[in-house]
């Protein structure tokens, strides 16, 4: 049977499309999921993508995560059961929620980055990241203006302890990011925020590699083998 995931489109919303068809190229079944409805429609996964939810006002992902259809992916992806990736903005909203910890905030340059970027993938074990090999790098595209991920340091000690960092920025840092940290994971691992667009890097003819995909491929794999993910 056909994966089925889910991709939510907030008002302001850009990456929708581009993701859907990453999950496309992957193998399983896009479904467009509406922020103002709290249906999960039965998927098997979520994505968040990237974009300027509710034009960014008071914060980014700060209204997004009491849309309504929150309400019914929050509580899914605390317990485990609902793998979420969170994209850019999603990485934000993710934040927001308080299903990951730390905080996106303004590019240490004060100016939006749009650049090709190599990251280093560090913890291949979860439910998103799992087609990777730890310590590969892969080139995907980095398009933000509040991408720098702090937290305090008992957060920061925390995650690098338990292995939560999946991915740092190769090369000279973009935004400021703490310790070049570009994605996080939550304690089960079917959570995962990451700054930079996979799903700009699918397809040979559209992006600088096709080194994003494995992000949708590894969804698939975890769902097939209905193990849990773990950090």
């Amino acid at each position: 049977m056909t994966a089925r995931v889910g991709v939510v489109t907030f008002p302001g919303t850009l990456d929708d499309k581009d993701a859907a068809r990453a999950v496309s190229l992957a193998g399983a079944e896009p479904v467009s999921l509406w922020h103002a409805d709290a249906d999960l429609k039965g998927v098997d996964a979520v994505v968040l993508p990237g974009g300027f939810s509710y034009g960014d006002y008071l914060r980014c992902g700060a209204i997004a995560r009491f849309a309504p259809l929150m309400s019914e992916l929050i509580p899914a992806a605390r317990s485990g059961a609902l793998p979420v990736l969170g994209i850019c903005n999603g990485f934000q909203i993710l934040c927001e929620s308080h299903l990951l910890p730390g905080a996106l905030t303004r590019n240490s340059s004060l100016r939006f980055v749009n650049r090709d970027q190599v990251l280093r993938m560090e913890n291949t074990n979860t439910a998103w990241t799992s087609s990777y090999d730890e310590g590969q790098e892969i080139l995907v595209v980095l398009k933000s203006g509040e991408g720098g991920y702090v937290a305090d340091e008992e957060t920061l000690d925390r995650l690098e302890g338990e292995g939560r960092v999946i991915a740092r920025y190769v090369g000279s840092n973009p935004n400021g990011s703490r310790r070049d940290i570009a994605g996080v994971t939550n304690e089960h691992g079917n959570i995962v925020g990451l700054m930079p667009h996979p799903e700009h890097a699918v397809e040979a003819l559209t992006g600088p590699s096709t080194d994003g995909l494995g992000f949708f491929t590894s969804i698939l794999g975890h769902l097939a083998a209905g193990t849990p993910a773990h950090a």
